[in-house]
């Protein structure tokens, strides 16, 4: 008996890896593995066209300090600061109202949350510029109005690049804090009332603190994505103020030097790996 008792309790131990082994194994070949050529790529050194040699050099990361390529980095991360900050204001409301909603009327609501992500974000991206170009539906209906006399300049303008990046992360900023609301406890917010507590009170101190794990994960879920995603802020942008990504893309391609490129990619990961442990942190406070 005691034989099979131990066979019985290690089954469970042995299958739990059987399940757990494809992931892993997902992860070592696309993830851990690139990860790893990308940080020791960023140590090597260009010699010519296509060839590298591992050095082990600091040259690199020195270069990646310069102010020219500082100023890129900081324009990525204000343009995706701006993004995560307009999405919570825009996001945090129609979370809680989808959240605070009936059965019926959150499917809805929820399926026109996801509608979005049922096409191509090339696709909304392009739907925009038809919007905001010159020749199109916002400044056609303006000229029509006599609100303006001649047409806008919309596209190809910082504007235009933060409401591209808005616009197609807003529902992964809806979507976590809507998880958090779902399972807020009305009767905590009867409480505060009973206490004295007004609306406003109620909302920063209660609701605010209560829902805090879905802003986090909302916040994380569209600050990382918004530094390095280039398509966006090239295609409705103009590539005026190249953003990081766009520069790492350009040194794997035109400009020839992926070490250099490996360094940038390098250092955005630790912004990312920042940017999680700050998350974290919030939360467990």
């Amino acid at each position: 008996m005691t034989g099979h008792s131990g066979t019985f309790r290690r089954k469970p131990g042995l299958l739990a890896w059987l399940v757990f082994a494809p992931l892993a194994i997902w992860l070592l070949l696309f993830v851990i593995l690139p990860t790893g050529m990308l940080v020791a790529l960023s140590f090597a050194e260009q010699r010519g066209l296509g060839t590298i040699h591992f050095t082990w050099t600091l040259d690199n990361y020195v270069r990646a300090f310069q102010w020219t390529w500082l100023k890129v980095l900081s324009v990525s991360v204000w343009y995706a600061f701006l993004t995560t900050i307009i999405c919570m204001v825009l996001g945090y409301p129609v979370a809680y109202y989808i959240g605070r909603s009936g059965p019926r009327t959150r499917e809805i609501l929820l399926a026109l949350v996801m509608i979005p992500f049922w096409t191509s974000f090339l696709i909304r991206t392009y739907a925009w510029i038809t919007i905001l170009s010159k020749e199109g539906l916002l400044n056609t209906v303006l000229m029509s109005m006599n609100i303006v006399s001649e047409p806008l300049t919309l596209m190809y303008t910082p504007f235009a690049s933060v409401l591209g990046l808005v616009y197609n992360f807003l529902p992964f900023m809806i979507l976590p804090i809507y998880s958090s609301v779902e399972r807020l406890d009305g009767a905590m917010i009867e409480a505060a009332h009973d206490l004295g507590a007004g609306p406003v009170r109620a909302f920063s101190q209660v609701i605010i603190p209560l829902t805090s794990p879905g802003i986090a994960a909302g916040a994380l879920l569209v600050f990382i994505p918004s530094i390095a995603m280039f398509a966006i802020t090239n295609l409705m942008g103009g590539g005026s103020q190249p953003t990081i990504g766009q520069v790492i893309y350009n040194q794997f391609t035109a400009g020839r030097n992926q070490p250099f490129g490996a360094a940038l990619g390098t250092l955005l990961l630790m912004i990312f790996i920042l940017a999680l442990y700050l998350t974290k942190r919030y939360r467990k406070e």
